[in-house]
């Protein structure tokens, strides 16, 4: 079978699954998870494999998060916020161009400050601070950032440290002031449903997968699977809700790939940069705290949602805060994949306008 970079089904990649270092990963997120859940924390099946398995790569153990696992965890997320998309979503779709227009806003703001702030006290270079000041979107940056010959080291530590404080702090502010309850995950699906039509989902996705990760639309297994389960369930040819217990299997793998991205990072490198990247994620934070309050009077959602939705966090890592709170899902990735695109043009964009303003003075 044909290599995908997305679904990666080949030779390397399933020896990958039955790995010394995904079997390290395995044997420390579980008992991060299960002890997470004890001490009755928040999303405790992210967040305990995430911590753990943090520590475990900080301390220079080897793991890894195998592509293949990632992508089937990824496709069954996008698989259960199609669950969410009925005809009503379509009735306030209209607002979202608003909304849309104050996310541009909102990144635009976040890069030219945020990035001022990195030059100044953290000695940042002007295309790394840029990079490091996006709020979001760490994998098609990265790749920028390096092409531009910028510190992919210095951004890519950014980036991470700011993910792991917005989604540590995050479910805990909502626990704390948002009333209702988080979504269960452990209700039964009673009435049977066609394993057809699961199989029709699945083979619609991926053709959506390889069309947008051709064009280039960004997450693309999240939109892809969006797109084939929205349009399956509008036009009625197949409907199959996800289980709801499937999702703490997600979350630990999805936890656990945010702390595999610390490996061959140390505690110094992380330090080093920790102070001026929380500053760095708490203007982000205001930003999108005013963002969500002006989108506050062109939509009516509740302001969590619109919180969430402005959140300078990884796509996947805040869609299943979304999912687990019951906070739109699909408000918020869509939100969030219109983030990746804005950012994709200005970023550029503005790094052109840097390059032809210092030959003009130069």
């Amino acid at each position: 079978m044909q290599n995908s970079r997305l679904i990666p089904l080949n030779k390397e990649n399933f020896k990958q699954i039955f790995s010394k270092e995904f079997f390290l990963v395995i044997i420390v997120s579980v008992p991060g998870a299960m002890i997470a859940e004890s001490f009755n924390l928040p999303l405790a099946w992210f967040l305990g494999p995430m911590i753990f398995t943090s520590l475990t790569s900080l301390l220079g153990f080897k793991t890894k998060m195998p592509n293949l696992a990632l992508s089937i965890v990824l496709i069954l997320l996008g698989l259960y916020i199609g669950n969410y998309i009925d005809k009503s979503l379509f009735s306030q779709i209209h607002q979202w161009v608003w909304t849309s227009l104050i996310m541009f806003a909102y990144i635009v703001v976040c890069v030219l400050l945020v990035s001022k702030y990195l030059q100044k006290f953290s000695g940042y270079e002007k295309k790394t601070s840029i990079f490091s000041a996006a709020p979001g979107a760490l994998g098609p940056l990265l790749i920028l950032a390096e092409s531009e010959k910028s510190d992919i080291s210095q951004v890519a530590t950014s980036h991470l440290i700011r993910l792991i404080i917005i989604i540590t702090v995050f479910p805990f502010v909502v626990d704390n002031f948002y009333i209702q309850e988080a979504a269960s995950f452990e209700k039964n699906i009673v009435e049977p449903q066609n394993i057809l039509d699961l199989f029709v989902l699945i083979f619609l996705s991926i053709i959506f997968i390889f069309l947008f990760d051709k064009i280039k639309v960004p997450a693309a297994l999240l939109s892809g699977t969006l797109v084939a389960s929205g349009f399956l369930q509008l036009t009625e040819i197949a409907s199959f809700e996800m289980p709801a217990n499937l999702i703490d299997y997600c979350l630990l793998v999805l936890g656990s790939s945010v702390g595999c991205r610390f490996a061959n990072k140390s505690f110094g490198e992380i330090a080093k940069n920790t102070l001026h990247s929380f500053v760095a994620t708490f203007f982000l934070v205001i930003f999108g705290i005013i963002a969500a309050v002006a989108a506050g009077f062109v939509i009516d959602k509740n302001f969590f949602t619109l919180l969430l939705s402005y959140c300078p966090g990884g796509i996947y890592e805040v869609a299943v805060i979304a999912i687990y709170f019951d906070l739109d899902p699909e408000f918020v990735a869509f939100h969030h994949i219109i983030r990746l695109l804005m950012i994709l043009f200005f970023v550029p964009l503005l790094l052109r306008f840097f390059a032809k303003k210092n030959s003009t003075y130069s």
